[in-house]
C-alpha cells in the first residue's frame, strides 16, 4: 500500500486503533498500535531474506559447533550483508505466518518477537509488549490486529519498508499518533517531541557557518540529552547528509521514557545506526540512573528539555555533585528553583563541550529549546542569575531567537531557541546576537492540540539568513499570516549589557516620641516587656512564684516611671527621648535591660519624616527597612568581563567594589538624590545579576488610537444597540 502523505498513513492507523475500543480506553490504545507499527516495519524490513535466515539458522543449529553468540553473527551477515549492526529474526514466523495459526497467535507472536537479534528484543522489552498480548489474546483481539497490518480484508497490506515509508516520514507518523494519543489522555505530547519545523530551524542554524561539518569523511558527535524519539537526531543527520553524504556522524542520547526510547532504538535500528549510543535513564541523576555518557564529549548538542517541570526526583543528585564538585561538575555556577530544571540541562551539555580553538580542541556548538523563565527568571545572585552570568561572562551565548507562540503542540506559549558555543568566529566574539521571529508564522489549515502556527521553509530561511549574517538593526522582509511584513529583527549586544549591578539604597530611620496613655498601653503587648514576667527557673514552684512575683512588679515600676514621663510635647529627636528615660530610670531606681529599653522605645514612637535622624553608637545613621529600596544599574562600559566575584550566595564583593562603587555613586547621585536627598547606598549589599529582556529590546511603541475615531465607534455601537432594542418593542 502507498500512502501519499504520513496523514493518510495516520489515518490509516488510527482506524486500526478504533478497533480496540472496548477492552482498551482510546487513552490506551499507545500501549498496543506503537510497538505494532515498530513490529511491522521491522518485519518489512526483514521479510525479504527471512527464508534464508532460517535456513542458515537450521543449519548451524545442526552442525552444532557455535554458541548462540556466534550463530547470532553469522544470521546477521544472512540477513543484510550490507549493515554493520545485526538485525534479524531467527524465528520462522512473518506478519504473514502468523496468520496460519489463529488459535496459537499470542503464543507464536512472542516466539516471534524472542526470536529477534537482542537489541531489537530489547526494544520490545521496554514497550512491556507482551503483557499487552495476553491482553490481547483474552479479548480476542490480537488476531483481528495483526491482520489488520499484514493481511486485511481489502488484501493490501501496511507496507512499512524504509523504501516506501522514509525515516523522516516514519517520525512524522509517529509524531502525529503519539499526539493523538496524548489528547486522549490529556497527558502533555511536549514531553515526546518537538515539531519538526522547530527542529529544522534548530538544525539550520547550529550548522550556519559549521564548514567543517560538510568536508567528505569528517567525523561529528551529535547529542540530545533528552532525546525523546529521536527528532532531533534524525533531523540533524538529515540536514548534514544533504550536503555531505560522506560524513561520518555517530548520534548519542539519553531518554528516561520507555516508549520513546523504545521508538527512538527501533529508528536507529532500521537506519543501521549504533543502539548503545542510546542510553535509558534520567540525564540529571535520579539515584537509580545517571548520566549515561559521564566522560564523552560532543560536536554538537540539540535538545528540547522538560521547562516549567520540577527536578525533585533528582534534588539529591543534582545538589551533591553541586556541593561536592564545584566547577569540576556539572552545576558549579548555581541551581535553578526546584520548579524548573530546564537550565540543568545547559549545563550538563556545556559539560560535554569539547575543549574550544584557543585551548586546541573542536569546540561545541549547543541549540537548545526554553520557554521565557531561564531568560529573566531569578533575582540577582540567584541560581539562575549565576548561570546566565556564567555562560556569558564566559563569551559562550552566541544567540537568542524568539519563536513564535502557539508552536507546540502542548503550550501556546512563546519559545526560544538558545545557541551556545566555545567557538565563535572573530566578529561575534564579546557579542549576543537577540533575533525576533515571533512573526515568522502562518495559521495552520487545522489545529493539532496547541500548536495552531507553523514556521514555513521560508521563514526557516530567513531566520538563518539573520543569524548568518549577524547584522544589526537587520531588517527582515516576511510573510506573517500570509501578510508581507518588514521589521528590525535582529540587534546584537555586547556581553557586558546583559549584565547589572543591585544596590541596595538606604534611607534614614526618623521617629517621634509621645509619652501618653495611649503608647504607654502599647508597651504591655511588647514581647520584651511581657518576658519580665515569666519565669525561667525550673527548680521549684516556689522560686517560679517569686520570679514571677519581681517581674510583675518590674513592669508596674515601669509603667509607674512612664506615667511620671507623661507630656503633651511631642519628642522630635531620638537622642533627646533616650536622655529623658535615662533620667527618670535612674531616679525611679530601675535598672533597664537592653531588650526592655528597645521594647520602650518602639512603643512609644512612631515613624516621622520630618523627625530628626536617628543615629548608631557608631554615629551613622541608621537605616529604615520600611524604606529600603534596590535599583538596578547597568554594568559600566568601561569594566572587562569576567567579574572579580565569586558564584557562591555569600560572595565577598570587595574587588568588585573596587570598580563600580564610583559609578554607582554617580548612579545615586543622578537618578536618586534629586528625589530623596538623605538616600545613600548599602555597598556591602550590592549584588551581580544577568537578565535577556528580549522582548523590551524589540519593543515598538503603537500609540493609541485618535479620540474622534473612539468617540465615533462608541456612538456607531449605541445607534446598533438602541436599533436592536427598538426591534424588541416592535415585537
Amino acid at each position: 500500500m502507498t500512502h501519499n502523505t504520513h496523514s493518510e498513513l495516520v489515518g490509516l492507523i488510527w482506524n486500526i486503533a478504533n478497533k480496540l475500543r472496548g477492552p482498551y480506553r482510546p487513552p490506551q490504545y499507545r500501549k498496543v498500535m506503537i510497538p505494532m507499527i515498530v513490529l511491522r516495519r521491522l518485519d518489512c524490513v526483514l521479510e525479504e531474506n527471512h527464508e534464508k535466515v532460517l535456513k542458515k539458522y537450521e543449519q548451524l543449529k545442526e552442525d552444532g559447533k557455535l554458541n548462540e553468540e556466534a550463530i547470532d553473527k553469522m544470521l546477521a551477515k544472512v540477513a543484510s550483508t550490507n549493515r554493520k549492526h545485526p538485525l534479524f529474526n531467527k524465528s520462522k514466523y512473518t506478519f504473514r505466518k502468523l496468520l496460519a495459526d489463529p488459535d496459537n497467535i499470542a503464543r507464536n507472536l512472542v516466539d516471534y518477537i524472542h526470536g529477534f537479534s537482542p537489541k531489537a528484543k530489547e526494544i520490545f522489552q521496554k514497550f512491556k509488549f507482551e503483557e499487552e498480548i495476553e491482553k490481547l489474546d483474552e479479548v480476542n483481539r490480537l488476531y483481528m490486529i495483526v491482520k489488520e497490518f499484514a493481511n486485511p480484508e481489502d488484501g493490501v497490506p501496511i507496507n512499512l519498508h524504509p523504501d516506501r515509508i522514509s525515516n523522516l516520514q516514519m517520525g512524522y507518523v509517529f509524531e502525529e499518533l503519539v499526539r493523538k494519543f496524548n489528547e486522549q489522555a490529556n497527558e502533555e505530547a511536549g514531553d515526546h517531541f518537538t515539531p519538526r519545523e522547530v527542529i529544522r530551524l534548530m538544525a539550520s542554524l547550529i550548522y550556519t557557518d559549521e564548514e567543517d561539518v560538510y568536508k567528505s569523511g569528517i567525523i561529528r558527535s551529535i547529542y540530545d540529552p533528552t532525546c525523546g524519539t529521536g527528532g532531533m537526531l534524525s533531523v540533524s543527520e538529515e540536514h548534514i547528509r544533504a550536503e555531505n553524504m560522506n560524513a561520518n556522524l555517530l548520534l548519542y542520547g539519553q531518554e528516561y521514557n520507555d516508549e520513546s526510547y523504545a521508538i527512538c532504538c527501533s529508528d536507529l535500528l532500521i537506519k543501521d545506526e549504533p543502539l548503545d549510543h542510546i542510553i535509558h535513564g534520567d540525564t540529571l541523576g535520579d539515584g537509580k540512573t545517571f548520566d549515561g555518557h559521564p566522560d564523552k564529549k560532543f560536536h554538537y548538542m540539540m535538545a528540547n528539555p522538560p521547562f516549567g517541570v520540577e527536578w525533585k526526583p533528582q534534588k539529591d543528585t543534582v545538589n551533591a555533585e553541586h556541593d561536592t564538585h564545584g566547577f569540576s561538575g556539572r552545576f558549579g555556577p548555581g541551581l535553578p528553583r526546584i520548579n524548573d530544571g530546564a537550565l540543568l540541562f545547559l549545563l550538563h551539555m556545556i559539560s560535554k563541550m569539547y575543549p574550544s580553538p584557543e585551548l586546541g580542541g573542536d569546540g561545541s556548538k549547543i541549540a537548545v529549546v526554553f520557554n521565557g523563565s531561564p531568560l529573566f527568571t531569578g533575582d540577582a545572585a540567584s541560581g539562575e542569575s549565576n548561570i546566565r552570568r556564567w555562560i556569558i561572562e564566559n563569551d559562550m551565548l552566541d544567540a537568542v531567537v524568539a519563536l513564535p507562540n502557539q508552536l507546540f503542540y502542548n503550550t501556546g506559549i512563546f519559545t526560544y531557541i538558545w545557541l551556545v558555543t566555545n567557538k565563535k568566529p572573530a566578529q561575534r566574539k564579546g557579542k549576543i546576537q537577540l533575533i525576533d521571529a515571533t512573526k515568522h508564522y502562518r495559521k495552520m489549515d487545522k489545529s493539532l492540540g496547541d500548536k495552531r502556527n507553523l514556521m514555513s521553509d521560508d521563514h526557516i530561511k530567513e531566520i538563518t539568513r539573520l543569524y548568518g549574517e549577524n547584522g544589526h538593526d537587520a531588517v527582515s522582509q516576511f510573510l506573517c499570516e500570509g501578510k508581507p511584513e518588514e521589521k528590525i529583527a535582529s540587534k546584537i549586544f555586547d556581553n557586558r549589557d546583559f549584565g547589572y549591578l543591585k544596590m541596595v539604597v538606604e534611607r534614614p530611620l526618623r521617629l517621634n516620641f509621645f509619652v501618653n496613655d495611649e503608647r504607654i498601653a502599647k508597651l504591655k503587648d511588647e514581647n520584651a516587656f511581657l518576658a519580665l514576667a515569666e519565669s525561667k527557673k525550673r527548680k521549684s514552684q516556689a522560686d517560679i512564684e517569686k520570679e514571677v512575683a519581681e517581674g510583675k512588679a518590674l513592669q508596674q515600676s515601669i509603667i509607674v516611671m512612664l506615667e511620671g514621663m507623661k507630656s503633651d510635647e511631642l519628642i522630635m529627636d531620638r537622642a533627646i527621648f533616650l536622655k529623658s528615660l535615662k533620667a527618670a530610670s535612674k531616679a525611679a531606681g530601675l535598672k533597664l535591660e537592653a531588650p526592655v529599653q528597645k521594647a520602650i522605645v518602639s512603643a512609644l514612637s512612631e515613624k516621622d519624616q520630618i523627625a530628626e535622624i536617628c543615629y548608631d553608637s557608631k554615629g551613622k545613621p541608621e537605616p529604615d527597612a520600611d524604606l529600603r529600596d534596590t535599583e538596578l544599574v547597568p554594568l559600566p562600559d568601561y569594566i572587562t568581563l569576567p567579574l572579580p566575584i565569586d558564584y557562591d550566595k555569600k560572595a565577598k564583593n570587595d574587588r568588585l567594589l573596587l570598580l563600580v562603587e564610583d559609578h554607582c555613586e554617580a548612579y545615586l547621585k543622578k537618578e536618586v538624590l534629586p528625589h530623596v536627598p538623605d538616600a545613600w547606598i548599602d555597598h556591602k549589599k550590592t549584588k551581580v545579576g544577568y537578565e535577556i529582556p528580549l522582548n523590551r529590546h524589540f519593543y515598538e511603541y503603537v500609540p493609541p488610537r485618535d479620540l474622534d475615531l473612539i468617540e465615533q465607534d462608541i456612538e456607531k455601537v449605541e445607534n446598533e444597540i438602541l436599533g436592536m432594542l427598538k426591534d424588541l418593542n416592535v415585537s
